[in-house]
């Protein structure tokens, strides 16, 4: 083992191979830097580029690619609260707010430092488990896997903020959306709306935009300031961030474990690494108060997290071509090209190339968080740019993020109807994490509820590793459900003011249109078909009105009452934008949508001039128009096209 170790490691630094590699971990930091595409997208660039390549450089490229992708995405989620990925959606809580405080430097610094030290714990826990990784594979049947979703789901808990209710009631609205499209059971669609594109169900990128970018954004442009609101120079706490990782040194091992036990378990997948690390620190902690405040352990938690899951998921992807994530899957057809086939003969019969992924991850992670520290300085300089600038080009890359995951228009429609849902959200103190948690973990729900029934029927609650999950998972919920009731009490309000007309109460409404419409579809289908998003429904009707009705300070009391009509005017002024280049874009398609919406806002919201103005709008156009040829995408058309034949890349 020793000699295979050794002759993998000269492997990757002989001839081009290292090259390779770091082009990998370029293009990742590329791909992360970009919110919204993860490593789905890198993969499916790189692919066409592999046919024919050297087996130990194609690897290496492709293992560059994936390790440092969890890194590079925090730019985003701390500098903008964007998430780069669906794994570093929890960073965006405490990461941005300590960027809007002048602390992004310090955020950046803690998010790297731990990021690699998940990378290189997940890189040891897959050299060493590699061999043996077998019967623990196969001790979590469908019946573990589903209870491992509810032990995910009881995350809620301590996601709510002040209201575990609202929590409950967020979740149950993101797992509703999971179930809409095809059933795992029986295939029959469900809460579809008679639309071909809700067939496929929503996807898990345009949900993480809609939750956490669009109400920052109309939020930043309603202050139109820049996203640091003190005056500090950014390189004072890159130190700083070293040292909060170093101080927290055994939650970044605690949290690289979760990662990597998440990332070996297939069906969990990324999507919800961070959210159960995130969950772990607030649970363990003392002084709850700063997080989603910024308290630099939720950055840490979670990076370290997501970055070790990659090693952990490589475990069933090479020994049994099972994939954990979407990003993994497309790895296994990059295999699949070289002629490796994943299985355990790889490991019987190519150890060697088992080991150079190893090593290749080991060291992509040292030098994709060298150069990520070496670009912070000039990245987190977007901080500082006024919003008026910033705003456009952001709102710009969310719609192409969410267009690029199925191509199609009503991408940026369900981005923007979503969007406005989760901005009431926000101002109205309803935990939008719990929502992001139950649409990530529905289908998993779902799906392994099912086959836990049909092969060990309802007995599978009885299994030992099911009841020491739910064990685990009733202290969760014990937890969280108290610790919500406390800061209930402290922040009660007069429950009369539950009934004054707002817009909360709209929001209220809207509940319960949606989950009564979710109890009559789920009649319209069969047994297996419709019991699951029927039986939440039925549960989440029943906790509304008892939040209402019986006990309504669960409701009333975390909203923001500060939040005036004013303020509310100009959020949905700010929202607006967002609706203009929507509606533009049905109009006169994309390009020429962009190229308006660019002179519109700035011309609004700075005192740039025409000629500046001018050279940001076609900036901004040539960065789209590259990087659609790098991915072979076209941009949604507009009514114009559809009357007047237009040359590219206005067709």
């Amino acid at each position: 083992m020793i000699d295979t170790l050794l002759e993998a490691f000269v492997l990757i630094f002989s001839g081009a191979h290292f090259l390779y590699l770091l082009f990998g971990v370029c293009l990742g930091i590329l791909i992360g830097i970009l919110p919204g595409l993860g490593g789905i997208v890198g993969f499916s660039i790189l692919l066409p580029f592999i046919y024919g390549m050297d087996t130990v450089s194609a690897l290496a490229m492709l293992i560059g690619l994936i390790a440092v992708i969890p890194t590079s995405d925090t730019f985003t989620s701390v500098l903008m609260g964007i998430p780069g990925s669906s794994a570093s959606q929890a960073t965006v809580l405490d990461g941005f707010s300590l960027a809007k405080q002048g602390q992004g430097a310090r955020a950046l610094s803690a998010a790297f430092s731990a990021s690699l030290f998940g990378g290189l714990f997940g890189a040891i826990v897959l050299t060493l488990i590699v061999v043996v990784a077998k019967p623990i594979i196969l001790f979590f049947g469908s019946s573990e896997l589903f209870m491992l979703g509810i032990l995910g789901i009881s995350m809620v808990g301590v996601l709510s903020g002040d209201s575990f209710v609202k929590g409950f009631l967020a979740c149950g609205v993101g797992l509703l959306l999971g179930t809409m499209g095809s059933s795992p059971a029986t295939g029959e669609w469900r809460m579809t709306f008679g639309s071909y594109y809700l067939f496929d169900g929503l996807k898990v990128v345009t949900i993480g935009l809609a939750a956490f970018a669009i109400p920052e954004i109309c939020d930043l442009l309603r202050k139109n300031k820049t996203i640091a609101t003190k005056e500090e120079p950014l390189g004072k706490g890159w130190a700083q961030g070293l040292i909060d990782t170093l101080k927290n040194k055994w939650l970044v091992f605690r949290c690289s474990m979760i990662g990597t036990l998440v990332g070996i378990l297939p069906g969990l997948g990324g999507s919800v690494v961070d959210w159960i690390a995130y969950g772990h620190v607030v649970q363990t902690s003392k002084d709850k108060s700063q997080f989603g405040k910024g308290d630099i352990r939720g950055v840490i938690a979670p990076e370290s997290a997501n970055n070790a899951k990659e090693g952990g998921g490589l475990v069933p992807t090479l020994l049994f071509g099972i994939p954990g994530s979407g990003s993994m899957a497309v790895f296994l057809g990059g295999l699949t090209l070289l002629g490796i086939e994943p299985g355990p003969s790889l490991i019987e019969e190519n150890l060697k190339f088992t080991y150079v992924m190893v090593w290749s991850l080991a060291l992509a992670n040292v030098i994709g968080a060298g150069l990520c520290f070496t670009l912070s300085s000039k990245v987190a300089k977007i901080t500082t740019i006024p919003y008026g600038i910033l705003a456009p080009f952001m709102i710009m890359i969310i719609c192409f993020a969410a267009f690029q995951v199925t191509r199609s228009i009503y991408d940026i429609y369900t981005l923007v109807v979503l969007g406005a849902i989760c901005t009431l959200m926000k101002n109205y103190n309803w935990p939008r994490p719990a929502l992001l948690i139950g649409f990530v973990l529905s289908d998993t729900l779902e799906t392994y509820l099912y086959q836990a029934v049909q092969f060990y029927d309802w007995s599978f609650l009885l299994r030992p590793g099911v009841i020491v999950i739910f064990i685990l998972t009733v202290l969760s919920v014990y937890f969280g459900a108290r610790n919500s009731k406390k800061d209930t009490i402290k922040k009660i309000v007069q429950t009369k003011d539950l009934f004054k007309p707002s817009v909360q109460n709209l929001f209220i409404a809207i509940l319960y249109c949606f989950f009564g419409f979710a109890v009559f579809d789920s009649f319209q289908h069969n047994l297996l078909g419709g019991i699951f998003p029927g039986g939440i429904s039925v549960v989440m009707f029943l906790t509304l009105n008892y939040a209402i009705f019986i006990n309504n300070h669960w409701l009333s009391a975390s909203v923001q009452t500060s939040f005036s009509s004013e303020e509310t005017v100009d959020l949905f002024r700010s929202f607006s934008w967002i609706l203009l280049l929507v509606f533009l874009n049905t109009l006169f398609g994309f390009i020429i949508s962009i190229f308006i919406f660019f002179i519109a806002v700035m011309k609004n919201k700075t005192n740039l001039p025409n000629s500046k103005i001018i050279i940001i709008t076609v900036s901004a156009l040539a960065f789209m128009l590259l990087l659609s040829h790098l991915m072979v995408l076209d941009f949604p058309s507009g009514l114009l096209q559809y009357l007047i034949k237009l040359p590219w890349p206005l067709n």
